[in-house]
């Protein structure tokens, strides 16, 4: 195993998938059905041979505990473990995180204990397949203070990123945080043909990307972490501050690799993966992506029509139903005669018994699923929800930003948060 510490942001403040919870935590939010977006870094740890881990969250959500506490185990002999540390009110630091790098700070004391003598601090937000002791080799290599992975792009991504301006040997000397113009972008072009003798195609990608992944000697990021002014922000502060005193080396990488840190992203990147040719496989040979085993049934279709579905266990599906390019999580129960188009169901926690359907029928509340005859495009239906029977959600209006009463529009896409209740006959 290497002798590197991994730290995980898994819930910083303002989090911009909040509209999936009802909660200002960051829960442990599904991607394509069954797994989590935790288990993408996690898994990335696991298969690069780093077991000790530790995920920062703002608050302790109750979901993203018992996901990791319930899959990830490790031999008691390995010193390996994946442990949440939530943000906690203390004499040291009466506020909540303020950042990522606030983050890290407050937690210091678990670097300090751990022997190890290089720290990998990664997202939660983001789907990839990385072998990070590539990332270890650029860095031992060049024996830099600190390494950050970037990523080749064109010139019509480079405004939505951080975009780096390298020497001749792979060191970091210049940065720029989303370039808008072309007076910003000239100097950080990056030379296709460097790019190319480095194993990577770079034609029509000369902006090189920072993928907000970092490899430091600890000692340097205790450091910069102490240094006055305290920063708040490692994408921010810490790394644009420290390209002038310190050595900072990127690491070229070129597989998929997608920030799923807003609602539109998100939405994109699961309806993608139900597609014919999905751009990410979770059972590669290069790196399986692990998640909780969970003891349900098969799903149960009957008489619906599917087109480029992602589909969990223990799913009903009832009859005359029709679904095109959706991706619907464990446990979630669709009528009869519903239509979903473009769609992400987040499923459910548990099943509803027929007694307990019985009893929302003389409540008259919807049972937890989609309803009857309910018609749903380009929505997330977050976990536990009610659509009730004949409901359309449609953004009828065409509202690219708006809260509702039970609902929230992002992007264009309808957001129901968890637990919802849509009654029957809502038009959304």
């Amino acid at each position: 195993m290497q002798n590197v510490l991994s730290l995980i942001l898994g819930g910083g403040r303002g989090s911009r998938l909040y509209p999936l919870t009802k909660q200002r935590s960051k829960p442990a939010v599904p991607i394509a059905g069954k797994y989590r977006l935790i288990d993408i870094p996690i898994s990335n740890c696991i298969n690069s041979d780093l077991n000790r881990i530790y995920v920062l969250t703002q608050f302790l959500s109750v979901s993203l505990h018992r996901h990791i506490a319930n899959t990830y185990k490790f031999d008691p002999f390995s010193r390996g473990f994946v442990e949440v540390l939530a943000a906690q009110q203390t004499n040291e630091a009466a506020d909540w995180y303020q950042g990522t790098a606030d983050a890290v700070r407050q937690n210091i004391r678990y670097v300090h204990e751990d022997g190890a003598q290089e720290v990998l601090v990664l997202s939660g937000d983001q789907l990839y397949r990385m072998d990070f002791r590539q990332l270890m080799a650029t860095h031992r290599e060049s024996r830099a203070d600190m390494t950050i992975a970037v990523l080749p792009v064109d010139k019509a991504h480079a405004s939505s990123f951080g975009i780096l301006r390298l020497d001749d040997t792979g060191r970091v000397v210049g940065f720029v945080e989303k370039p808008q113009t072309d007076a910003q972008l000239e100097p950080l072009h990056t030379s296709e043909d460097w790019i190319e003798r480095r194993g990577i195609t770079g034609r029509g990608r000369p902006y090189l990307a920072s993928m907000g992944i970092y490899l430091f000697n600890r000692d340097v990021l205790i450091e910069l972490l102490n240094a006055p002014p305290l920063a708040t922000d490692f994408g921010k502060e810490i790394f644009p501050n420290s390209i002038s005193t310190h050595h900072v080396q990127a690491h070229l990488f070129d597989g998929y690799w997608e920030d799923l840190g807003t609602i539109q992203c998100y939405h994109e990147a699961n309806l993608a993966l139900a597609g014919d040719t999905p751009p990410f496989d979770f059972h590669s040979p290069n790196g399986v992506m692990y998640t909780r085993m969970r003891f349900l049934p098969a799903s149960r279709v009957s008489g619906a029509s599917m087109t480029q579905c992602l589909i969990s266990d223990g799913c009903v599906i009832q009859s005359g139903t029709r679904l095109e390019r959706c991706v619907v999580g464990v446990r979630s129960r669709i009528g009869h005669k519903a239509t979903l188009r473009g769609s992400v169901v987040i499923g459910a926690d548990r099943f509803e018994t027929d007694d307990e359907r019985a009893e929302n029928q003389r409540r008259k509340i919807p049972d937890l699923g989609v309803g009857d005859g309910s018609v749903i495009e380009s929505a997330i239906i977050d976990k536990d929800c009610r659509i009730g029977r004949n409901v359309q959600i449609v953004n009828r209006k065409s509202l690219k930003d708006f809260d509702g009463d039970n609902f929230v529009i992002r992007d264009g896409i309808v957001v129901i948060p968890r637990a919802t209740a849509v009654p029957d006959g809502t038009v959304i």
